[in-house]
């Protein structure tokens, strides 16, 4: 029987849970709202992406790991940060029956545990830049609705970059260097964005600005996927970081920090999944190549020679292959795998074998290719063929995100558009906050932030003023 996953642009929500459940994701179960289970299948996933992740920061970033608890005394250093996360902090007040002295939060994000260290670390402009990350769980005390890996209350993926510079154009330049970081790796994994600078009511707590990745999901809302932030000198004078310089004098430091979470695997299965389940890209897939033979009794043993021969080739050329031997009909493993989201299957057979053909299916189009066997070639054939799938599922997401992007000249098309088509809706800004957030109220929408445009003698579509930037609007999760 063929399960039926549902409507993904029409009932996107039914669809991502029975997703999420049938392909072994993650188990919703547990008994505390807004925390769930990774599953083996769902792990591996979560460790391939953060592979991939962590092969870009360690280029000039290096990982360390902080504690999860972090003094009120510390957190409350920071008023402005504070009140950014003041409703959603976990707070330990117990250690086994006596009460602390002081309670403890678990952090909802790491600023005000890792920066009290680096006011340690940094004495000369020698000491500088300290550039770091860290993947570890947080913990936030979400009101509105949960959603499995968009909205919950322990982030158990929270991949965070902070890093500490001598001048205001080092950490410009780090700000970029973050977003390079993140345009290559959501390239890497085919998931589409929209990249904006969040309005003045809507940046990171303390930060100076925040820069933000937006994907639009099938069901027309955004999901925040990423986030830079530039911090100045903020948290540099709480918490004391301060460095000498060439001439004996002392400064402040200059600080970024930027970060991702499980939201970002909630975003490829969105972007690339469909009614059959799953569609993975190549780089984040537990098995990038299943291996299904076709087995007749009388001519197993020269089926599975072959088969175990190019499962270990493929393995020794570093492709995640396996052999699906079951004893079980060809086509509940199609289903099975094709559920999954393996990019690619192959299919061998006796009479391929005795053709020297081997069969390839793509699960991203479906397509079926007969190609010749040849030992010396074939790794460049497969390697060629998960490149093209990755190029596919990029192209095709990035044309869905293009294609629900509107740009709109008066105010009456802004809700028609987002109540009809979904999306997100440009139009010329004055940048106001007063203005803005009129706008979140009167349309019952979210201003994603802004880009700079050729706006040259334009008015604001709301109040009229001087426009000064592009703003981009949509429903959020």
């Amino acid at each position: 029987m063929i399960f039926y996953y549902g409507d993904k642009m029409n009932n996107f929500n039914e669809w991502f849970h029975n997703i999420l459940e049938e392909a072994e994701i993650i188990d919703s179960r547990y008994p505390i709202k807004g925390m769930s289970v990774w599953l083996p299948r769902g792990f591996q996933i979560r460790k391939h992406m953060l592979n991939t992740l962590e092969e870009l920061l360690d280029v000039d970033h290096e990982e360390v790991l902080f504690p999860m608890l972090i003094p009120e005394s510390e957190l409350a250093k920071e008023a402005i940060h504070v009140k950014g996360f003041e409703d959603e902090a976990y707070w330990v007040t117990k250690g086994g029956k006596r009460e602390l002295n002081e309670q403890l939060a678990l952090r909802p994000t790491s600023e005000t545990s890792m920066y009290p260290m680096f006011s340690l670390w940094v004495r000369s402009h020698m000491d500088l830049p300290i550039k770091v990350y860290q993947t570890v769980n947080t913990f936030r005390y979400e009101t509105k609705h949960t959603r499995p890996l968009i909205r919950v209350r322990e982030i158990t993926t929270f991949n965070e970059t902070h890093t500490v510079h001598a001048t205001v154009q080092e950490a410009v330049e780090e700000v970029e260097a973050g977003i390079e970081i993140y345009k290559t790796f959501f390239d890497e994994l085919g998931i589409p964005y929209s990249i904006s600078k969040r309005p003045e009511w809507d940046k990171f707590p303390g930060s100076l600005y925040t820069m933000a990745f937006d994907m639009i999901m099938p069901d027309g809302k955004t999901l925040q996927i990423g986030t830079v932030h530039n911090l100045g000198t903020t948290f540099a004078k709480t918490f004391d970081i301060q460095y000498e310089n060439d001439e004996g004098e002392h400064e402040l430091a200059h600080q970024t920090c930027y970060g991702l979470s499980d939201r970002v695997i909630a975003a490829v299965i969105a972007a690339h999944g469909d009614e059959k389940g799953l569609c993975l890209p190549p780089v984040i897939a537990p098995e990038q190549v299943i291996i299904v033979p076709i087995i007749f009794k009388e001519k197993e043993d020269m089926v599975l020679e072959f088969t175990d021969k190019l499962e270990e080739q493929l393995s020794s050329a570093g492709i995640r292959v396996k052999q699906d031997k079951r004893d079980i009909r060809p086509g509940k493993k199609y289903y099975e795998w094709e559920q999954r989201g393996v990019p690619l299957r192959i299919e061998v057979g006796p009479r391929d074998i005795e053709n020297n053909k081997i069969v390839l299916i793509r699960r991203d189009n479906g397509n079926k290719d007969f190609v010749d066997y040849d030992s010396t070639t074939i790794i460049d054939t497969i390697n060629d063929t998960l490149d093209s799938i990755t190029d596919n599922l990029k192209t095709n997401a990035n044309k869905f995100q293009d294609n629900k992007t509107f740009i709109v000249d008066n105010l009456d098309q802004v809700k028609k558009t987002i109540n009809k088509k979904g999306g997100i809706v440009k139009f010329n800004w004055c940048g106001n906050t007063d203005c803005g957030k009129q706008m979140e109220e009167e349309f019952d929408i979210d201003v994603l932030g802004t880009q700079e445009a050729d706006i040259e003698d334009k008015k604001c579509i709301h109040c009229g003023e001087d426009a000064h930037f592009m703003a981009l609007v949509s429903k959020t999760y």
